[in-house]
């Protein structure tokens, strides 16, 4: 259930929260009855209790397509949060008047956690308030040679990449996000999330698993054919998609979990993606934004800013029609079979430069 304010638009105690929280809270307000908003666990930073939200429309039948999308999940990466946030209030603003909106939520359940971390975001780092990185928190190990750190470590909270003590239980945030998808996105027959992140080179990227092994996932195929469509639905577009493994490889990855947990229980298809956004290309735009703790993460020009996110919102905009129309570009054989051999001749089998 949403928090309903006792005095004005907020409570007091709402009103000592991070923006993206207060956001959350007006953008389910604004959409009355054609959204659920509820509270999937609370996070304590000091004297302040945050809560970590989840808001969805649309069609809660298993029988239609499901997407979620994510954000925040490194407090120092504030983009990220106002990306998906922006998307939310891009369709939120619609409801009164397009039917055409209407129409297509009729035919698909949309999932929304826009700030997993609001400790983070609070506290302005990149690991949640006990100082654990949550991207490293998922019991998956990498037995392939992850690098030192920022592939993931257990030796101390005061290193970054810390992962948390060896056999403890998920942090109260990643739980909380793997409970939403394993409660919202794994009953549906497909799925697919994206997980909006920053601070990686000079090049947007959307990567797909896996992060903890070189070795390709089971859904190649559709990956590969949705990276087709992509390139010729979004021209012109900036994006390189690829598996992250082709970047670097890390222990705890959240979303390697959830995809073998999904692909365990073999009742659906679950895609998940992750939107890294390249804000090195922001410090070289502007160099000064790195003697700043977050202009290293975040465009903080206000015209950036808002280009930066115009870009990314026609990105989530073909993901959800994808997501919706995805019986007509997922392959069956014999398509399937050339698009992973495609795929393996792509990402997999690159001579060394």
């Amino acid at each position: 259930m949403t928090p309903q304010p006792t005095t004005g638009p907020l409570t007091e105690r709402a009103a000592d929260w991070p923006s993206g929280l207060i956001d959350v809270l007006e953008l389910a307000a604004q959409a009355g009855d054609a959204a659920q908003c509820r509270v999937v666990c609370e996070v304590r930073c000091g004297a302040q209790v945050f809560p970590v939200h989840a808001l969805t429309l649309g069609n809660p039948d298993p029988v239609v397509p499901a997407m979620g999308i994510f954000g925040g999940v490194h407090g120092l990466e504030r983009i990220g949060a106002e990306v998906a946030l922006s998307f939310l209030r891009s369709l939120v603003s619609r409801l009164p008047w397009d039917d055409s909106l209407h129409r297509l939520l009729e035919g698909i359940r949309l999932v929304f956690m826009p700030l997993v971390n609001p400790g983070g975001l609070w506290r302005g780092t990149r690991a949640n308030p006990q100082g654990v990185d949550l991207m490293r928190n998922s019991p998956v190990d990498c037995a392939h040679g992850a690098p030192w750190l920022l592939g993931g470590q257990r030796l101390s909270a005061g290193l970054p990449w810390y992962r948390g003590v060896a056999g403890a239980p998920m942090q109260a945030e990643a739980q909380a996000l793997c409970e939403v998808v394993e409660q919202e996105l794994m009953p549906h027959g497909f799925a697919l999330s994206i997980d909006c992140h920053s601070g990686f080179g000079l090049t947007d990227r959307i990567w797909f698993p896996h992060a903890h092994t070189p070795k390709p996932v089971a859904h190649l195929p559709e990956l590969h054919a949705l990276g087709e469509l992509l390139d010729r639905s979004l021209l012109h577009h900036r994006y390189v998609f690829e598996p992250q493994s082709l970047q670097y490889l890390s222990h705890g990855d959240l979303w390697d979990h959830l995809y073998l947990q999904a692909a365990h229980q073999g009742r659906g298809t679950l895609l998940p993606l992750t939107l890294e956004m390249g804000s090195w290309l922001w410090v070289k735009k502007n160099p000064r934004q790195v003697f700043s703790r977050h202009g290293i993460f975040n465009p903080l020009i206000e015209h950036r800013r808002q280009r930066v996110i115009r870009r990314h919102l026609a990105l989530l905009d073909f993901l959800l029609r994808a997501t919706y129309s995805h019986a007509r570009w997922r392959p069956g054989e014999p398509a399937a079979t050339d698009h992973r051999e495609q795929a393996l001749a792509r990402w997999y089998r690159r001579k060394p430069k």
